[in-house]
Order: C-alpha cells, then sequence, then structure tokens
C-alpha cells in the first residue's frame, strides 16, 4: 500500500457516514484502490505517472468500461491525499451522498415507474 492509499485506508475504514470501503477491490480485469458496494462508488489515488506517456488514455479506458458495469469512479491526487487526506475522505463521502445506496428488490417485487 503505498503512503498516500495508507493515509486514507487509516481514516476509510473508520466508515465515515456509515460507508464501508474495501481496499485493493477486484473488478473484473481491475483492481480498485478502494470501492464502496453500497453506492457502486469506486476510489483511485494517482500518483504523478497516471499522467505520463499512454497512462492517461489507459486510465480513461479503464473508468469507461468501470462505468458500463456501473461503478462510477473518483480520482485524487497522491500529493492531496498525503497533504490533506480529511478532505480527500469529505469529498468522498459527498460523491456517496450524491447517489443513494442501492436497494435490492425482495422475490416477486415489481419496479413501478411513474411519469409525470
Amino acid at each position: 500500500m503505498s503512503p498516500p492509499e495508507a493515509k486514507l485506508w487509516n481514516l476509510l475504514r473508520a466508515r465515515p457516514e456509515g460507508l464501508k470501503f474495501r481496499h485493493q477491490h477486484p473488478a473484473g480485469p481491475y483492481t480498485l484502490d478502494f470501492y464502496c458496494a453500497a453506492v457502486r462508488l469506486g476510489i483511485e489515488v494517482d500518483g504523478i505517472s497516471h499522467d505520463m506517456g499512454d497512462n492517461p488514455a489507459r486510465d480513461e479506458r479503464r473508468t469507461a468500461w468501470l462505468l458500463k458495469q456501473g461503478i462510477r469512479i473518483i480520482r485524487f491526487a497522491a500529493q492531496d491525499a498525503m497533504r490533506d487526506p480529511e478532505a480527500v475522505v469529505t469529498a468522498i463521502c459527498q460523491a456517496a451522498a450524491a447517489h443513494p445506496p442501492h436497494r435490492k428488490m425482495g422475490r416477486g417485487a415489481t419496479r413501478r415507474v411513474v411519469e409525470g
């Protein structure tokens, strides 16, 4: 675990806002730095190498694939996680709050769409 990830993990594993996070969560051919299953939110901590060579294009392809799987991705610079990890966790919680948790429907339940 990189130092920026370790700083965030120390805060995320305390379940801020009641959210449970996983570290190094597998998602298809990828591994997310952190993941909150309740709101299908992946968190990536990017060092400067993500700005070099073909890495930006690779990150875009990865994000597009994850979005197709219903996983939203938010990215933070590693230096921000080192400098102010509490602010990063606040931003993560705000992103999670913007999308309510998934609720599984029981057997025999139907979805009703109301159009106005």
